[in-house]
C-alpha cells in the first residue's frame, strides 16, 4: 500500500528517487519564467534588452512604431547579443520579435514562413 501511495505522489508532482527509495518533490525545479516587453525609443536602450536576456528573460521588442533605421539598428544589436549569449530569437509578427536566452527554447512553426520572406519585410523603406 505504501508503493501505491508512492506511485499515486509521482503523479502529482513528487518523483521516487531510485537508489533509496524516498520521495522527493521536484517542485522547487520549477523556476518561474519572465518575460519583458518592450517598445524602445531610442538605440540607447539596447543595453537593458541584452541585460534582460543575459538575465534569462525572454524579451518580446515590439519594433511597430520605430522609424525603419531604429529598427534595424536595434534589431541587429539584440539579435548579435542574443547569438553570443547562446539564445536564439523568432520574428512574431510585423515589427515583433521574441528572443530567449539558452535556458529557452522556440517551437513555432512560423519560422520557416518568415524566414523565406527576410526579417525586415516589415520595414517599409
Amino acid at each position: 500500500q505504501a508503493e501505491a501511495q508512492r506511485e499515486a505522489q509521482v503523479g502529482q508532482g513528487w518523483q521516487k528517487k531510485k537508489e533509496k527509495g524516498n520521495v522527493v518533490s521536484i517542485q522547487h525545479a520549477h523556476r518561474q519564467i519572465k518575460v519583458v516587453v518592450v517598445e524602445p525609443r531610442v538605440f540607447e536602450e539596447v543595453k537593458e534588452i541584452a541585460d534582460n536576456i543575459k538575465n534569462r528573460r525572454a524579451v518580446v521588442l515590439n519594433l511597430e512604431q520605430a522609424n525603419p533605421e531604429l529598427a534595424r539598428r536595434v534589431v541587429d544589436f539584440v539579435m548579435g547579443a542574443t547569438y553570443a549569449l547562446g539564445g536564439s530569437q523568432q520574428k512574431v509578427g510585423n515589427g515583433v520579435f521574441l528572443f530567449v536566452p539558452a535556458n529557452m527554447d522556440i517551437d513555432s512553426e512560423l519560422k520557416e514562413e518568415h524566414s523565406e520572406k527576410g526579417i525586415f519585410s516589415w520595414v517599409r523603406s
